[in-house]
């Protein structure tokens, strides 16, 4: 049972993640007013499950509320961050099975809000400073939680795939233009580039992105909490003024159609074994063909 202090997973949180402990995906401790969370679940390149995400939103819950930790620092196991969201691994599939959402449409629609809307659209607004280290792949899912997060630092060996998701930030990171270039063709970008297009702060090497990560949260937790919650606010609400919530609200309900779509019989999209979603095979086709031979070749 969840603390009764502590607000629910919108979708009926049934996880191990309490006030701080770690779980059975998410390892989480507190040092020198720093919160580290860290998705463990590196067999997988941290695929996200329901119940990864269960655990990732008490884990998020406990922080913000946690009146010793002044910063939330997001870390991915592994060589990747996130390879997205968990389309049918084992304990997916059997998850599924044993807490089934309605069928048709209206169940579908709640999960895609619920589950991938809802809750990164809560971590966002964390009263408190977020950072997110990213190395490896930050795909669909993964970009959408990195892009929660205020600030992302990026190893130099990190590769950001977008698209339109359910939590449709993209517009917010990019500029429009690049935006559409981007989703028309699938391409992913690298660290270089997702620092040059802003949506990453800064690139450091593999080997440093944890201390420099770590480093930079315990300067900013020695400033005054209240201070930086305003600050936070202040820069959120300059995006909400443009119509933030307003844009992906809407562009949500674009997703549930674009993916009905994606079943009619003049569509393009081929039927595929749900391992891996058509997009992304058309990203890595569109990496191979552009690389140079300088560049990591994706596995």
């Amino acid at each position: 049972m969840a603390d009764e202090h502590l607000p629910a997973c919108y979708y009926g949180a049934m996880t191990k993640t309490q006030l701080g402990e770690s779980g059975q995906y998410i390892r989480y401790q507190v040092a020198d007013r720093v919160a580290h969370i860290t998705v463990d679940r590196p067999e997988y390149r941290n695929a996200q499950s329901r119940l990864l995400l269960e655990e990732l939103d008490e884990a998020f819950i406990g922080a913000a509320q946690d009146p010793d930790v002044n910063v939330i620092c997001l870390f991915g196991a592994g060589d990747h961050f996130s390879a997205g969201h968990d389309l049918g691994t084992p304990d997916e599939v059997a998850d599924r099975e044993n807490r089934p959402w309605e069928q048709g449409i209206r169940g579908w629609y709640d999960r895609t809000w619920e589950q991938f809307y809802a809750n990164t659209k809560r971590w966002r607004e964390i009263p408190k400073p977020t950072v997110a280290a990213v190395q490896g792949y930050c795909i669909f899912g993964g970009w959408m939680i990195a892009s929660a997060m205020d600030v992302i630092f990026a190893a130099s060996n990190a590769m950001f795939l977008g698209s339109h998701f359910q939590y449709f930030c993209m517009p917010w990171d990019l500029h429009p233009r690049k935006v559409k270039e981007l989703l028309f063709e699938s391409r992913f970008i690298d660290a270089d580039e997702a620092c040059e297009l802003g949506l990453v702060n800064q690139v450091i090497p593999v080997a440093d992105l944890v201390d420099h990560t770590t480093d930079w949260a315990r300067r900013v937790a020695e400033n005054d909490p209240f201070q930086l919650r305003m600050m936070k606010m202040a820069v959120n609400h300059a995006e909400e003024t443009q119509g933030f919530t307003a844009h992906t609200q809407a562009a949500h309900a674009m997703y549930v159609l674009a993916r009905l779509g994606e079943k009619d019989p003049g569509s393009y999209i081929e039927t595929s074994d749900e391992k891996r979603r058509p997009m992304v095979e058309v990203a890595l086709q569109n990496y191979r063909r552009h690389s140079d031979g300088d560049k990591r070749e994706p596995e």
